[in-house]
């Protein structure tokens, strides 16, 4: 059977985007004007590759880890290792449930593709792993050369269904034939970041270390990072309302810019895969493990959607000339 691909275009503003439907509807290439923002291992869309490790894998019901698979919720135990869920090889359940299935298109023009995920209908199997059923439906669409994604995530069980939610895009450097990657600068308006332990929260927020404080734009050529960054936000102020984080590539003279609801998305992991050209800014509503963590969600930002409610929020991703004004009201 022939892997479903669906390409959308914006020719007035010279991009091209593809989706993996089959692949967690994943969106494996973002194209302006002919240069590849998104990183993804040729034939993605036909089985090359984890499903984790390229273009923009999305995370949910959770983002990140769940120590050892296991919680609790409304006095029930329960336990995603036995295998029907992704685990990070150390024992974890990781990234969610729909990451790697197939998901439903739902509509499609020239420039959109709509695709809906039903945990119950879409992966019945990992359903019990969950305490309610859960569905997301996302929109891609191109504008003006934009990539948006616009999120929807509703509760369609008859009990309130706990949920955190994230995207994991592999951005390709650098961003243009002339850039270096080393000398791209990754900005990230993160203070804080979380203490880790083998990639676990302890729970305690410390101040950015020098290595991942990207306030100002850390170099790629000098980063290893897999860190969890928090408070997003003015300094000593409320968070910020529209997060932007962005990589600069000097040499390039190109910026790319992904943007979101700082009020929303509370983290910010921040990921240099291991001997690729490549930098990940995973936008998430709540830190790792949040559902062991803080399960209330005041500190950790986990969430609680009421039976019959809907969730929404979008994130844009763009490219353009260093430089030029990329704030748009």
């Amino acid at each position: 059977v022939m892997p479903q691909v669906v390409e959308i275009s914006d020719p007035a503003g010279g991009a091209t985007a593809r989706i993996s439907v089959d692949r967690g509807f994943n969106c494996f290439s973002y194209q302006v004007d002919g240069h590849e923002v998104i990183d993804a291992e040729t034939g993605f869309a036909a089985g090359a590759g984890r499903p984790s490790g390229h273009g923009i894998p999305i995370l949910f019901p959770f983002p990140n880890r769940i120590h050892h698979g296991r919680f609790d919720w409304n006095g029930q135990h329960y336990d995603l290792s036995g295998g029907t869920a992704p685990d990070d090889g150390n024992g974890n359940a990781i990234h969610g449930f729909c990451l790697d299935r197939p998901w439903r298109v739902i509509s499609e023009d020239d420039a959109s593709v709509t695709g809906e995920f039903h945990l119950s209908r879409d992966a019945a199997e990992r359903r019990p792993l969950w305490p309610t059923d859960a569905r997301i439906t996302i929109r891609y669409g191109l504008e003006q050369s934009r990539l948006i994604a616009k999120f929807t995530i509703d509760n369609p069980d008859g009990q309130d269904m706990p949920f955190g939610f994230g995207t994991h895009p592999y951005f390709r450097l650098p961003l243009g034939p002339d850039g270096t990657a080393a000398d791209c600068l990754v900005r990230v308006p993160a203070h804080q970041q979380w203490e880790l332990d083998a990639c676990l929260p302890t729970g305690r927020r410390l101040p950015v270390d020098p290595s991942c404080d990207l306030r100002t734009g850390g170099r790629f050529g000098n980063m290893q990072l897999d860190h969890v960054l928090t408070s997003i936000a003015y300094e000593h102020a409320e968070p910020l309302e529209t997060l932007e984080m962005s990589v600069d590539d000097p040499v390039a003279g190109h910026r790319l810019v992904q943007r979101c609801d700082g009020r929303l998305f509370r983290e910010v992991v921040v990921y240099t895969p291991p001997g690729r050209d490549a930098v990940c800014l995973e936008p998430y509503t709540c830190v790792t493990d949040a559902i062991n963590l803080d399960p209330a969600g005041t500190g950790s930002g986990w969430r609680v959607l009421p039976a019959g409610e809907t969730w929404e929020t979008r994130i844009e991703l763009f490219t353009g000339p260093l430089g030029a004004a990329t704030v748009v009201d």
